[in-house]
């Protein structure tokens, strides 16, 4: 055989051997000219019979893979017919390998040749995908863990097992799973490496940036909510605004061309962030009117703002109402101005990250501290 299923060691193969003894070799004879010689016995794993597997047996392998948490695997069966259920013949299925054999798909004795190298390459590497989901880094002065924890909210409402580091604790589908300050790099990282997570969002400030760094390469989105010019870390020896500019601008460094970055127009140091990033520039303010969402609109871009009472999405000169600010709890009834600003930056997150204006607008109407 041209491709066998493995090595064949004579020596150390007792099977081998007596299979040879059998036919009246050893494992030094020289066969005569066109005598045939069996080595070694192989069942029916050398046979391709994709064709002829029932699409129940097909399902049933399949989720006996996923139950033991496998994305490949070789499944064993005991059947009579591979091509009718296994309720119907008493079949079951005896084993599952992690690492099966492919030989059969490649080169069957009989059958049809399958690409399955490629067809498993396809399955874990799709076209066009990159191995990353969502993720929001949140930074700011102020307002940060309230962003967070609302950007969160919303990725959950959109279907997404969501992964939450903050300064509240750790949160995984917003159960609450270790209280404490986790707006740290340690916690960040256990998000990022828990298999049932696929959006995460990490609350950065930054002594946090500055002691530990951020716990992600690139995000998706980054939202910066303001920058106080009088906030100083002394012992990082950050003492002027353009230092602490420099602190806060890192999730925007860190966005992927196709992802965004949502920034306060109120704040003219955020404001000088939007040069900073690869991908998309929305920005939030209470006041259509301020000058940097007027020349940002007029390029065709995204903003969110508050007109008579209404939370606004903008792209270009064409608007959509979101919400009636009287409708969010979390703003008390707009009176509350930092509220106001920090609902906006959380809007602006999950507009960036594709979620349904009826989601967000659910999301902000029911969310509570």
């Amino acid at each position: 055989e041209d491709y066998p299923l493995n090595v064949v060691r004579v020596e150390d193969d007792a099977a081998v051997r007596l299979e040879i003894t059998r036919q009246g070799f050893t494992p030094d004879s020289v066969p005569p000219q066109g005598k045939g010689v069996l080595i070694q016995r192989n069942g029916n794993v050398a046979f391709d019979v994709t064709d002829l597997v029932h699409p129940s047996v097909a399902a049933t392998a399949s989720l006996a893979a996923r139950i033991v948490g496998l994305d490949i695997a070789g499944i064993d069966l005991v059947v009579e017919d591979i091509s009718r259920p296994l309720d119907e013949q008493r079949g079951a299925i005896v084993e599952i390998n992690a690492g099966p054999g492919l030989l059969m798909h490649l080169k069957p004795a009989s059958g049809e040749p399958r690409p399955i190298g490629s067809a498993i390459v396809d399955s874990l590497f799709p076209a066009n995908e990159y191995g990353r989901f969502p993720v929001v880094g949140v930074t700011g002065t102020h307002g940060i863990n309230v962003v967070a924890r609302l950007v969160a909210r919303l990725l959950h409402l959109s279907g997404r097992h969501v992964g939450l580091a903050c300064s509240d604790g750790l949160y995984l589908d917003q159960r609450l799973v270790e209280k404490g300050d986790h707006a740290t790099w340690g916690a960040a990282h256990k998000v990022l490496i828990n298999r049932a997570v696929d959006a995460a969002v990490f609350e950065s400030g930054s002594h946090t940036i500055l002691s530990e760094g951020l716990a992600y390469d690139r995000c998706q989105v980054a939202v910066v909510t303001n920058l106080d010019p009088a906030a100083q870390l002394r012992e990082f020896y950050i003492e002027t605004a353009e230092q602490m500019f420099n602190v806060l601008r890192t999730p925007v460094d860190v966005v992927l061309p196709d992802g965004a970055a949502v920034l306060n127009a109120n704040d003219p140091l955020v404001v000088q962030m939007a040069s900073l990033c690869d991908g998309d520039v929305i920005f939030f303010g209470s006041d259509e009117k301020v000058p940097t969402i007027v020349e940002h609109r007029a390029q065709g871009k995204r903003a969110i703002f508050v007109r008579d009472g209404s939370v606004m999405l903008a792209t270009g000169q064409g608007e959509v109402v979101l919400a009636e600010m009287a409708s969010i709890l979390l703003v008390n009834a707009g009176q509350d101005a930092a509220q106001v600003e920090n609902v906006l930056a959380a809007v602006g997150a999950a507009w960036a990250l594709g979620i349904s204006h009826d989601l967000i607008r659910a999301g902000i109407q029911t969310f509570e501290l």
